[in-house]
């Protein structure tokens, strides 16, 4: 098989990137006014607020650090600096970044206060942008890179033609060597059995339905007895899908016709080799998003009906969508028009291609439309309330 060359960013650790990013990591809320001052103060770096990070325990902090950690241990940073409160969890998120060594170091407000601390963590992110800006890319092969993939806002359309393009490009990828990953436990609901039959082995099946059914019990137990308000969307029902099964068996064209998953992963937690895997994900697009950036994917795939506009800070999503209205009406938005597929003027096999060509123009450096448009979307999952 002839495997396309890129140009990427060959980290520390020998994993490829696309892209070279400099990040200043809040630990927690409180820390996120620090991170956006230093962004402010050095040009080039990019400031990654959120919402938890204090008062967190059990399996919902071991969630936390694995996302942080792993938002800055992505192929597709060069060095990242850490703010936090206080000292001790601070240097847990360096001490985990730092195994793959890359540049990294971390800052606490207590005892030194924001202005010190902007000043001080100001001035290792100068080093950091200017040591990255230097770094050159070099040749490798698309089978190096870790791909996820997830849907927004499906119709008729997104199973009929971009979730299967999809499917058509993880075929192409898996065959040639490289690191896949589908998740989204809710859309799977309806064809969970589907699902089940596509593991690699039926013990992976029975380890899928063992998380899907926890999910499912999570439902009926605290929330509700169905779906319904939810899933579908409204956006979902717009565009022509009625009920979860018919969405669920549309959401399953993305992973092809021949891959089997040789695993099923916790969230934000890293593939354990090539091949197709699966993440247990909620379906919200900017809190999957942010847990395969979190794992280490370093382009995203992202078919859309209705037009989610959906984008990550450091994962490039490329979008995709055979829905000729939104195609037309949110042009913007979408890297690659598939509708050619529902007219009959080009086949599936030949829509996977065109994406594998996207793919290859965006690890090269091309900007997807989410990245020209500012879209940032970082949303950190949490399963418990706070202590």
């Amino acid at each position: 098989m002839n495997i396309p060359k890129i140009v990427g960013y060959r980290r520390e650790n020998g994993r490829v990137g696309v892209r070279n990013h400099v990040i200043i990591l809040p630990l927690d809320d409180l820390s996120n006014a620090a991170c956006e001052a230093v962004a402010n103060n050095i040009k080039g770096t990019l400031a990654l607020p959120h919402a938890y990070g204090r008062l967190q325990f059990g399996e919902d902090l071991e969630l936390f650090f694995r996302t942080i950690i792993g938002t800055g241990a992505n192929p597709n940073i060069a060095a990242a600096v850490v703010i936090g409160i206080e000292p001790e969890w601070t240097q847990k998120i360096v001490d985990g970044i730092a195994l793959t060594g890359k540049p990294v170091q971390g800052f606490s407000i207590e005892r030194s206060g924001d202005i010190a601390t902007i000043a001080e963590a100001s001035r290792a992110a100068k080093q950091y942008v200017q040591w990255a800006s230097e770094l050159q890319r070099t040749e490798c092969t698309l089978d190096e890179l870790y791909v996820s993939v997830k849907c927004g806002e499906s119709d008729t359309t997104s199973g009929l033609a971009s979730n299967p393009t999809v499917g058509n490009a993880i075929d192409k990828l898996v065959n040639m060597g490289a690191t896949t990953c589908f998740g989204e436990t809710s859309e799977i609901t309806g064809a969970e059995l589907v699902c089940k039959e596509r593991a690699a082995t039926p013990e992976i099946g029975e380890e899928f339905m063992r998380v899907w059914n926890a999910y499912n019990d999570t439902i009926v137990k605290f929330k509700t007895d169905d779906l319904s308000g939810s899933q579908p969307t409204k956006g979902n029902i717009r565009g022509g899908l009625t009920t979860i099964e018919e969405k669920a068996f549309g959401n399953l064209q993305k992973i092809g016709k021949t891959s089997r998953y040789l695993g099923v992963l916790k969230p934000a937690e890293a593939p354990k080799g090539k091949g197709l895997w699966y993440m247990d994900t909620s379906s919200a697009a900017a809190e999957a998003v942010t847990l395969w950036a979190a794992s280490g994917a370093v382009v995203h795939l992202f078919p859309t009906g209705q037009g989610n506009i959906i984008g990550n800070p450091i994962l490039p999503v490329i979008k995709l969508s055979a829905n000729p209205l939104t195609c037309r009406t949110m042009s913007e938005h979408i890297d690659l028009d598939v509708s050619a597929i529902l007219r009959g003027e080009i086949t599936l096999d030949q829509a996977g291609d065109k994406l594998l060509e996207m793919i290859v123009r965006t690890a090269n450096g091309r900007l997807t439309a989410a990245e020209a448009l500012g879209h940032r979307e970082f949303v950190l999952t949490k399963l418990y309330v706070s202590a």
